[in-house]
């Protein structure tokens, strides 16, 4: 059974799913997917849930290097898993704040899903515009000797908008770099109007 995030009440939580096809027209995710498979880590392709495990790209010894890690954040003292953390508090709270200066990293996908909050409940993929590859920026740590990440979210543009006020920090290739190797390029960052992105019912 897949345990989900837990929002208070009234908070309308997001990215709460996204995708990640092992396409072989997408060859810089098939070389993620294919580099954590020779590591002989288990990890989820297609729709990934909070908690499944799923490659990230982390710095390590100067390299970038993908890794199969759980989705979500153990809460302190409440059942489920924090699964994203916001822009504007993330250098405020304890459980983000040094992963920020430390244990930055990417999530690849080729899209997410947010539903409409109408009667109609009609889920949508969202992806920038051209590309089926999408990066967001995200916060890893380790919690029991397992290591867990976190989707950082900001306010949504025109884009997002009419489906959810909040949304993913978009990537694109530099900032993917950025993100991972330039502490002051990451913080800079956080407050970047984010691309816009196309949506289709899913």
């Amino acid at each position: 059974m897949v345990r989900r995030s837990q929002t208070k009440r009234g908070v309308r939580n997001m990215c709460g799913r996204y995708v990640l096809f092992a396409d072989w027209d997408l060859k810089e995710i098939q070389e993620i997917i294919e580099e954590v498979q020779r590591k002989n880590e288990t990890f989820k392709t297609g729709e990934i849930f909070p908690t499944d495990k799923a490659p990230i790209l982390i710095q390590k010894q100067n390299r970038v290097t993908p890794e199969a890690v759980a989705w979500g954040f153990p809460h302190n003292y409440n059942k489920g898993v924090i699964i994203n953390a916001r822009v504007e508090t993330v250098q405020e709270r304890p459980m983000f704040r040094n992963c920020l200066s430390a244990r930055r990293c990417v999530i690849p996908s080729t899209g997410f899903f947010e539903w409409s909050h109408d009667a109609n409940k009609v889920k949508y993929r969202f992806n920038l515009p051209g590309t089926d590859v999408l990066y967001m920026a995200g916060l890893y740590n380790e919690f029991q000797g397992e290591r867990r990440f976190v989707i950082l979210t900001t306010a949504a543009n025109f884009s997002m908008q009419d489906v959810h006020d909040r949304m993913p920090v978009v990537l694109d290739a530099n900032g993917k770099s950025r993100w991972l190797e330039d502490m002051q390029g990451a913080m800079e960052m956080l407050n970047h109007v984010p691309p816009e992105l196309m949506k289709k019912p899913a």
